[in-house]
């Protein structure tokens, strides 16, 4: 087996029951599929057999790239691509009704993750994310508001993905063994039902500006946002309140008023 490279934080998925119970979460037989990191190959040959319609393959590393071509190239209706996953165009490549999975570098998990949820065309064309993270970034993009995982990432996963955990993967499952557990989250597109955010920087630098100081009352970073006239049309927001006591569909409306602001 190709050694991994530490690099481009490459773990290779080598456990037949989790490579199973992966693919069994949704229909892949004539769907498009998309593969995010494929490595050696050891889910890919397991999506093949499921006989997806078409299957785009995007791998960074060139050593990987190349056996990846060699052994799978002359299968119908794939692509395979050596690129870098946060240059890549995802959306340009997305098909209509794609699923896409992915056993993410846990270094640029959580920056694939917001790729996706900025995608300019709204509903996407995909229908299915399902992804692999380090446990401890997986409980925070499932954070419910009040809870001790509620973080910037599930505020801004929750405006456009609706998350459901499925399952914890063992460091016993991969070569080389990573140090923490993993877990696998199906996500699905949904569409906000209040909140009408233009462009979702924007949620991110709403965000980013009130959790810099998240042990602090919101008072003074607000005002870095929106004036008091725009402050003051915020329903129930107590400017005494900390980041994490404000729930999501507040930080939604401070992004609309900075938008017009």
């Amino acid at each position: 087996m190709k050694f991994p490279k530490k690099s481009l934080g490459q773990n290779f998925l080598i456990d037949k029951n989790i490579i199973s119970k992966i693919i069994n979460l949704v229909e892949i037989e004539d769907k498009n599929i998309i593969e995010i990191g494929p490595g050696t190959g050891s889910l890919t040959k397991e999506i093949i057999k499921k006989k997806p319609k078409s299957f785009l393959l995007i791998e960074k590393d060139k050593n990987l790239y190349d056996i990846l071509v060699k052994n799978y190239a002359s299968i119908k209706n794939l692509n395979i691509r050596n690129s870098d996953i946060l240059k890549f165009n995802l959306e340009k490549n997305c098909r209509k009704d794609t699923v896409v999975f992915g056993n993410l570098p846990y270094n640029i998990s959580s920056q694939i993750l917001v790729k996706f949820i900025k995608f300019k065309n709204w509903p996407p064309n995909f229908t299915d994310l399902i992804l692999m993270f380090q446990k401890e970034l997986g409980e925070k993009i499932l954070g419910k508001f009040t809870t001790k995982n509620y973080s910037r990432i599930s505020i801004i996963s929750n405006y456009r993905l609706e998350a459901s955990k499925k399952f914890l993967v063992s460091p016993n499952c991969f070569f080389p063994k990573p140090k923490i557990n993993s877990m696998i989250i199906h996500f699905k597109p949904k569409i906000p039902k209040i909140s009408k955010i233009k462009n979702l920087r924007n949620l991110e630098k709403v965000t980013n500006i009130l959790f810099s100081n998240k042990r602090k009352m919101i008072n003074k970073n607000i005002k870095r946002i929106i004036n008091n006239k725009k402050i003051d049309e915020i329903k129930n927001l107590n400017l005494k309140s900390r980041p994490s006591e404000i729930e999501p569909d507040i930080y939604y409306k401070i992004t609309e008023l900075y938008e017009d602001h």
